[in-house]
């Protein structure tokens, strides 16, 4: 009879964890490891297996030509005794490219330990296929349905066999078993078209995937078990007969018609123990010895395929986005109201949506999510998309709406014009929500949604920012208290102190010494000179510039006396508190790039100067990994979406006057490779161009080192009346009737701020349309007449925008300006070179940007600014702290203010974040509360826990 046989690997693969050491592969006999020495050592070049090996070598080494970094791993999970073929999974491979890794259960294990294993191997990004080498009785759907379907190389999953059943080959993985098998079968009787096949003892995915294999082919299916009684009769009616267990001994072979081919898929046959005895002759040696190799070079192929599925994954595509619809009311409601009326999507459906990889989110609650760093990595080649940067003119006290810009242009870019879109938005501080500002949220029907969460600790970075803030002001006076009542020897040993008999440096403390030029890593070897150097930092308390902070509006803290308690031994020193997003941890936060630049940065930070007039800085003090620690998290862009269930990163918020004032430099980065090459990021800069917009060019895109696309800017009529000479704007009064009626004259006149804020987007080179934000006051003459100017005074595009009452919709005219101004030809330069002195940085600022005449420094800015530049720090891009409700340092000069002199009246660094900031005037870093607060309308419903009168 014509006899070949089909040995089975088990079906699953697994991968390794972290820690877990493989068991070495047992060899087996010398007989049977022989003949597979042979088939892999050269007799199996010229095989169907060596033939698959070598045609997905030369796909994995196309794929890798585009992507040099991939390295794809296969992890087998094996709970057995078999090991032998390990070293054939190994050596494939090995040969084709591929990384094989083996995690060897004890014999025992239980169904939860191994799904455990499978579901770690899943989260495991650098893990791209699982295999499962597991015994018959093993096989439970729960295990089987453990494994992710896109890392089920041997196709086990119920995802991959109902996409074979429907014919979906191209996605799915096949059971290498029983490919093998069909390949086997193609060599030995030609075609299966019209033939009688036997299943016995098949089951579980590979009957499944036989039975549909088979029939495509156009064989007849018969399927039984050994114990099954007619199992004579249908052995004799076979063409062919798969057999999936080791032949009972009282199964006679002159059961099986002489011609019939057999195929044996279990694992037994290796050893030699294939169960029909000595008198069966085999007319196919050769396929016999082929088919072990056969199977696994049939799992290494599905492993390619399932790389290239993978890397397919990664690139750029149109996202399938489910976009929440909207229905307009008018007159539109509260931002509560609609922030309540619309149902948002989860947020690991979103991120789903967008590409993110479950292993690539931290999920709080339902509607928001950390993503994590690593996603940089995964996507490092990707193209980046289009930047979009969101500034205004000149505002009133109300604001003009460049968070509601941002979020309706986003809403129009995906929801309606299907374009890939993210919108990168500040974390809004409690202390203006609580205070005179309530939510900020975007508003009307282009809002971050739910609101209240949004406003509300959102995932806790601020309180984050605020205990690492405040555990440095901390360590600061207690190293002081410290220093000035102790002895340099039990300062010494208290902080290098012996632990279980040995006395060590810390390795922050080991890099102290190096910094001190101290090479000794013995503490008991320190001379007491060096000891002195070491553990003195000397700080002088007149000049510590690390304060407190609280994230709420507090004026009582504005200055304050600490250290008053008997226990403090008579130190006591006047300080203040700020508020938490003033603190330098929070423009770190904004400005980093990756958890390694954070801690270098956190450590960098300056807290004070010694008595001899040097920095002392977080790292002397010993505290930049806690600080790190605290951080950890806080690094993480939070992900939440808008009303039309379109993506938006929430993260860091610098305070806008002493920082930069701009969303994360991170959350900008990742959104760039979601969204992809045609795609757009949509990014907003706190106050007018004059601040927001410069700080962004000069000082976030130097840290980023990212290209901005277009910067659109938004104005109103009513600002624009107000640059015209209109009557004052008050937060809470009524608006004159000039605000409410038409007046051309007063939109002419005041368009000079407009055209303004045009020309010094012009001097960074970036293309600049403006968006209108139109109000239901605003008539149709004052909205044209606004557009007509600013494409006269060199915007590429002036807008109308109905976002707030209509949502995306109201905002696709804008969108598909945006989109023709990005394909422009960008100029952007940075406004001054980093190595200019301190003083021509910020003149430039003060002359090009704000059109002064000249700059005045106090003595105390010019000390400041000589002690900086002797300090090393001259070299750091200009932060200016001035008013946003006008070009010039005087609030209440509008329009264009000419010829004045600005003064500085001191200059302070954050060298952590990275830059000088000059202070123009006086700037408090503590809002106070005004005599009606906001929290007299927020409240909380007892019985629904929904919050009430959040803006």
């Amino acid at each position: 009879m014509r006899f070949s046989a089909l040995w089975r690997l088990s079906r699953g693969a697994a991968a390794p964890l972290a820690g877990r050491k493989g068991t070495a592969p047992r060899r087996g006999t010398a007989s049977t490891w022989g003949r597979w020495e042979k088939q892999q050592a050269g007799g199996a070049r010229g095989s169907a297996a060596g033939e698959i090996i070598q045609s997905s070598k030369k796909v994995l080494a196309s794929l890798q030509k585009g992507h040099p970094t991939f390295k794809p791993t296969l992890a087998i999970v094996q709970v057995s005794d078999e090991d032998l073929v390990q070293d054939v999974n190994q050596n494939f491979g090995k040969e084709i490219g591929l990384h094989v890794i083996h995690i060897c259960l004890p014999q025992g294990s239980s169904e939860d330990e191994i799904v455990g294993e499978i579901l770690r191997l899943n989260e495991d990004p650098t893990v791209h296929g699982v295999a499962l080498h597991l015994s018959e009785n093993a096989h439970s759907s729960k295990i089987l349905n453990a494994i992710k379907p896109e890392k089920d190389v041997d196709g086990v999953s119920d995802v991959n066999l109902g996409r074979l059943v429907r014919g979906d080959t191209y996605n799915c993985s096949v059971s290498p078993t029983a490919s093998a098998v069909m390949e086997l079968l193609e060599k030995l009787v030609k075609t299966v078209d019209g033939k009688k096949v036997l299943l016995v003892e098949t089951c579980g995915p590979l009957e499944a995937s036989l039975q549909c294999l088979l029939q495509r082919k156009g064989a007849m299916i018969m399927s039984c078990q050994w114990k099954t009684q007619q199992l004579q009769s249908k052995l004799h009616q076979a063409d062919v007969v798969v057999v999936g267990s080791t032949k009972p001994k009282e199964i006679p072979v002159s059961w099986i018609r002489p011609g019939t081919t057999i195929v044996n898929c279990y694992p037994d046959f290796l050893s030699g123990e294939h169960g029909y005895g000595q008198d069966v002759k085999y007319s196919n040696q050769s396929a016999i010895e082929a088919i072990g190799p056969l199977t696994i070079a049939m799992r290494m192929q599905n492993m390619v395929k399932t790389s290239e599925r993978w890397i397919q994954s990664q690139q750029y595509r149109k996202w399938n986005l489910h976009c929440l619809k909207l229905q307009p009311l008018s007159p539109v409601p509260s931002d509560i109201e609609i922030s309540r009326g619309q149902s948002p999507k989860a947020v690991d459906r979103l991120a789903k949506e967008i590409g993110l990889l479950a292993d690539e989110i931290e999920i709080y609650g339902q509607t928001k999510a950390k993503v994590r760093l690593s996603l940089l990595e995964r996507l490092k080649d990707q193209t980046d998309g289009k930047y979009v940067l969101v500034a205004g003119i000149t505002p009133t006290p109300l604001g003009e709406g460049k968070s509601t810009v941002t979020i309706g242009l986003v809403q129009a870019l995906t929801a309606h014009l299907n374009v890939n879109s993210f919108a990168c938005l500040r974390q809004p501080s409690q202390g203006p929500t609580f205070g005179v500002k309530g939510g900020a949220a975007g508003g009307g029907y282009a809002q971050v949604i739910p609101m209240e969460e949004f406003n509300l600790h959102l995932t806790g970075d601020i309180h984050a920012i605020t205990a690492a803030n405040n555990l440095l002001a901390a360590a600061i006076d207690a190293r002081i208290l410290h220093e000035s009542t102790q002895s340099d020897k039990a300062l010494y040993n208290r902080l290098v102190p012996v632990v279980n008999g040995v006395r060590e440096f810390s390795s922050i403390q080991l890099a102290r010494l190096k910094r001190l030029g101290i090479n000794k890593t013995d503490p008991g070897t320190l001379t007491a000179d060096e000891i002195n150097k070491f553990i003195r930092l000397d700080i002088d308390p007149s000049t510590i510039t690390w304060q407190r902070v609280l994230d709420t509006n507090d004026r009582f803290l504005r200055k304050i006396t600490i250290g008053q308690a008997n226990t403090e031994k008579g130190f006591f020193r006047q300080a203040q508190f700020d508020i938490a997003v003033a603190s330098e941890i929070m423009a770190i936060l904004a400005l980093t790039t990756s958890l390694a630049d954070m801690k270098e940065r956190l450590g960098k930070m300056v807290v004070a100067n010694d008595k001899n007039g040097q920095p002392v800085t977080a790292e002397d003090l010993g505290v930049t990994g806690a600080l790190a620690v605290l951080m950890k998290d806080a690094i993480k862009p939070t992900l939440m979406q808008t009303l039309e269930g379109t993506p938006v990163f929430v993260h860091a918020g610098p305070f806008a006057n002493i920082a930069h004032g701009n969303s994360s430099v991170l959350a900008d980065k990742i959104a760039l490779k979601l969204v992809g090459e045609e795609g757009f990021v949509v990014t907003e800069a706190g106050f007018g161009a004059d601040i927001g917009m410069e700080k962004f060019f000069n000082i976030k895109c130097r840290a980023s080192g990212l290209v901005p696309s277009v910067v659109v800017l938004v104005a109103t009529v009513r600002a624009l009346k107000m640059h015209g000479g209109g009557p004052n704007v008050t937060a809470g009064a009524p608006l004159k009737k000039e605000y409410t009626e038409e007046n051309l004259q007063l939109v002419a006149d005041g368009c000079c701020n407009l055209q303004k804020q045009i020309q010094i987007a012009q001097l960074f080179g970036v293309p600049v349309v403006v968006a209108l934000n139109v109000f239901k006051t605003d008539s149709h003459a004052e909205v044209d007449l606004v557009c007509e100017i600013a494409k006269q005074s060199g915007a590429f595009d002036a807008v109308p925008c109905n976002h707030w009452s209509a949502g995306g919709r109201g905002a696709v005219e804008l969108a598909q300006a945006v989109r023709k101004a990005a394909s422009q030809e960008n100029h952007f330069k940075y406004l001054y070179n980093l190595e200019l002195p301190i003083i021509e940085k910020i003149r430039i600022i003060a002359q090009k940007v704000y059109g002064a005449e000249d700059i005045e420094l106090s003595p105390a800015a010019q000390s400041q600014i000589s002690r900086y530049s002797k300090q090393g720090f001259g070299n750091l891009p200009i932060c200016m702290a001035k008013t946003h409700l006008s070009l010039s340092h005087q609030s209440e000069r509008k329009g264009v203010p000419t010829g004045f002199i600005l003064p500085i009246s001191d200059v302070r660094a954050s060298i952590g974040a990275g830059f000088i900031y000059p202070l123009v005037g006086t700037m408090s870093t503590m809002p106070g509360l005004p005599t009606r607060p906001c929290f007299y309308d927020i409240d909380l419903d007892p019985d629904t826990e929904q919050v009430k009168g959040l803006f």
